[in-house]
């Protein structure tokens, strides 16, 4: 089995390559579009489906596509437009439990699988000099929650429950366990 990583995330290629799992990147366009009143653990597996279908699959390959969101009191908090919508997204998170959900799906010869995964996050109440300083690293600009649980971030990471890879973009023990092992 050939693996191809439907993504264009340093982070994903990172995990994997970190856990010595082989695999190729092909990336196609998806639209990423959630309908209206779709769960988030829905959505995540519906956008991770809809990533893996775009790309082109040839033989003896399996598409693995990916989609992570951060989740508070039932709303979706993507990756932030500005400044001021990160600034209000870590002020939310701030002090509080969250959750994450990567939905995953792989689909090749003899494999259709999808699931999402979820983990807890809770930080440390922060203030508004704190969330500043971070959000003026640029870091939090192209992440879902505006914020990277590893790297700068970090340091505000009350605790987890679940996968910490998870929350990075890729429940990458699942996917070994259901995916590259079976």
């Amino acid at each position: 089995m050939k693996l191809v990583l439907a993504s264009k995330s340093p982070r994903r290629s990172e995990i994997l390559k970190n856990a010595g799992i082989d695999f190729t990147v092909r990336v196609a366009d998806a639209d990423e579009t959630i309908p209206d009143g779709t769960k988030p653990e829905d959505a995540v597996v519906f956008l991770a489906a809809r990533k893996a279908m775009a790309v082109p699959r040839e033989k003896d390959e399996v598409i693995l596509g990916a989609d992570t969101v951060v989740v508070l009191d039932g709303n979706i908090l993507g990756k932030p437009k500005d400044r001021d919508d990160a600034f209000n997204m870590i002020k939310c998170l701030s002090g509080r439990v969250h959750s994450v959900f990567t939905g995953v799906c792989a689909i090749g010869d003899g494999i259709s699988l999808t699931f999402a995964e979820e983990t807890k996050v809770e930080f440390y109440p922060l203030s508004d000099k704190e969330i500043y300083d971070y959000i003026n690293t640029n870091e939090p600009y192209d992440k879902a929650g505006a914020y990277g649980i590893q790297g700068l971030a970090s340091k505000f990471i009350r605790g987890i429950e679940g996968d910490y890879f998870n929350v990075v973009g890729l429940p990458v023990s699942s996917i070994y366990k259901k995916i590259i092992k079976k």
